[in-house]
């Protein structure tokens, strides 16, 4: 385009390595800051390499860039280590993370509550029971999971204690038969998903049963009639990233329903078509 990069084009650039897993073509992107084109990289940059890192699994490198940065890492960085770290259960580098992330940022659940996930996960009960109450001690509160989908002229919301929806029952009972019919082609609740320490499944799989995204869905599908192309492409906002569990869910949605699903979540856009995301199980 015979233009000069600026700061900001090498953003875009090392995020969109970062989410396609190219690990390789980022690090040649961020070392060309500097060899080739002039420009000392800032912290959005060297959050970028720990996201790049941290998405593809190499966490030792993504700790070892922390280390070498020649500016204090700031909340976002802690954050993004802390996520890869949950997405791989490391424990030992997540604590050290979740650590640093609530000394910058007191007032945000994150750190607790990804903590919680992967003492959880890894079976360490009574440590996740400490963080939580640690968690109640210092006041904070977790942000609650929502979902919108417009029907019709109206936006639906969903928040996931469930009790702001008038159709609240109709859609759980409807859910209910989705999730049975998803279960005899090959969906399996992901409750290591769920925070919920030693109780039974079956409440886990209840959990699960109650995130906004999936009620969104089945409020959409109760009312296709009311959805252009006869409800066949249903688009979903939510304020989190969206889990695991609710991922496999609405891939094999969109194969069992023959749906379009798109979901924005706070990383990006997932298109469930056929059985497929377009983010290719990488976000």
């Amino acid at each position: 385009m015979n233009m000069h990069p600026v700061a900001k084009t090498f953003v875009s650039l090392l995020s969109a390595c970062s989410h396609v897993g190219l690990v390789d073509q980022g690090v040649k992107i961020f070392n060309s800051m500097s060899d080739d084109h002039g420009i000392v990289p800032e912290l959005s940059h060297y959050a970028c390499m720990v996201d790049l890192y941290g998405r593809a699994g190499q966490l030792s490198k993504a700790e070892d860039l922390i280390r070498k940065m020649p500016m204090k890492p700031g909340s976002e960085i802690w954050c993004s280590l802390l996520a890869s770290c949950w997405k791989y259960g490391e424990t030992h580098l997540a604590k050290l993370a979740a650590d640093k992330f609530t000394e910058l940022a007191p007032n945000s659940s994150f750190g607790y509550v990804q903590m919680s996930k992967i003492y959880s996960s890894a079976g360490r009960f009574a440590e996740a029971r400490l963080v939580k109450k640690k968690m109640r001690d210092s006041k904070v509160r977790r942000e609650p999971g929502l979902s919108w989908v417009q029907v019709g002229m109206r936006v639906h919301e969903f928040c996931s204690d469930g009790q702001r929806h008038p159709e609240r029952l109709a859609i759980l009972s409807r859910l209910e038969i989705l999730v049975g019919e998803l279960k005899e082609i090959g969906y399996a609740p992901e409750i290591n998903q769920v925070a919920l320490y030693d109780t039974e499944m079956e409440h886990k799989e209840d959990q699960l049963l109650h995130h906004t995204e999936k009620m969104a869905l089945v409020s959409a599908i109760m009312n296709e009639e009311k959805f252009p192309l006869g409800g066949n492409v249903v688009k979903i906002m939510k304020n989190l990233r969206i889990c695991m569990d609710c991922h496999n869910f609405m891939k094999l949605a969109s194969y069992h329903l023959q749906k379009e699903i798109t979901v924005r979540d706070t990383n990006r856009f997932h298109h469930f078509k056929h059985g497929a995301c377009s983010c290719n199980d990488y976000w």
